[in-house]
């Protein structure tokens, strides 16, 4: 079943301990998207500049996404600078240029209302909920947001939130969300403002799920949360698209089932975390374009072996 994703398709300068490169493909639609991609049909809605060749929508036609809602604009792409070091536990941005993203206007192609699942990628919650009010016979949808919006746009978020069947987010700006440090009680918070469930990702450490009574059809109850590991690595190259992969992976797997249920979305939170550890082998999306089904079938019996307990019997 088709996913519609409205983000960024960005251009990247990125240096880490492992290198650097210059603008790479990159934003947050883009990444979404290649890792949704393995798992079901994706459409993108975005907006880029001159400086988006032929060359780099075949990454997006090679995959058979759907680049029909890619705007073209006059003047540049958005282009994002920034620096890793030590453990590449954070980025340090160096330089932001929105560009033609600046003045996006998210058009939904007709084509693409017949789209059963959503993902609302981290842009302005006034944008995102102008494509929510647009797709309103969705089966699902799911979101993504950031501390800018956190912080400096609470209003309009929390129209958003309670529009959203799964938020997605990281550790920090859950608390930052809920103004609550221990992470249990911020989810419990988070997850009164609407979403139905929360995703809070934890970096290298995995992502644990937060449910509500209002999670899964036909349970009527809050399940207790559940906690997916993150593969460990010899070597990460570049983190920058973790997060959003983690998302195409599990959104993706989310939308090639037929029904939601409590032990498909655990499935997906493992798929998640399968699409984010390639996502980081290499610069940009370099390895995402270029990962075979087998390799995504071997990667998810990994997860599963990693977290797997014989009972001892005590």
């Amino acid at each position: 079943m088709a996913i519609l994703v409205v983000g960024s398709v960005a251009f990247d300068n990125i240096e880490t301990p492992h290198g650097a490169v210059k603008d790479c493909l990159g934003g947050a639609a883009t990444h979404f998207s290649l890792a949704a991609s393995y798992f079901t049909s994706v459409r993108v809605i975005a907006v880029v500049g001159k400086d988006f060749t032929a060359e780099h929508e075949a990454i997006f036609t090679r995959r058979g996404i759907d680049t029909r809602g890619i705007e073209r604009s006059e003047g540049l792409s958005f282009h994002w600078t920034g620096s890793y070091s030590g453990n590449m536990d954070e980025a340090k941005t160096l330089g932001t240029d929105l560009n033609v993203f600046e003045t996006f206007e998210p058009k939904i192609p007709d084509a693409y209302k017949d789209s059963e699942y959503l993902f609302l990628a981290n842009i302005d919650p006034v944008l995102q909920s102008r494509v929510r009010s647009q797709m309103s016979n969705v089966r699902m949808v799911c979101g993504d947001t950031m501390n800018y919006w956190i912080a400096d746009h609470s209003a309009n978020l929390a129209k958003v939130l309670r529009e959203l069947d799964v938020l997605l987010i990281n550790d920090g700006e859950a608390r930052m969300l809920a103004g609550e440090r221990n992470l249990v009680l911020a989810a419990e918070k988070v997850l009164g403002m609407g979403p139905k469930t929360l995703v809070v990702k934890h970096g290298e450490y995995g992502a644990t799920a937060f449910f509500s009574d209002r999670s899964f059809p036909g349970v009527g109850k809050a399940l207790r949360p559940f906690r997916a590991p993150a593969l460990p690595l010899a070597e990460v190259v570049d983190p920058t698209g973790a997060g959003d992969s983690f998302a195409g992976g599990f959104y993706g797997y989310l939308a090639s089932q037929a029904e939601l249920t409590p032990a498909v979305l655990r499935t997906a939170m493992f798929y998640g975390g399968v699409m984010g550890s390639f996502a980081v082998e290499r610069f940009g999306t370099e390895r995402l374009q270029n990962v075979s089904r087998e390799e995504i079938d071997e990667r998810f019996k990994l997860f599963l072996e990693i977290s797997h307990l014989e009972h001892a019997g005590v």
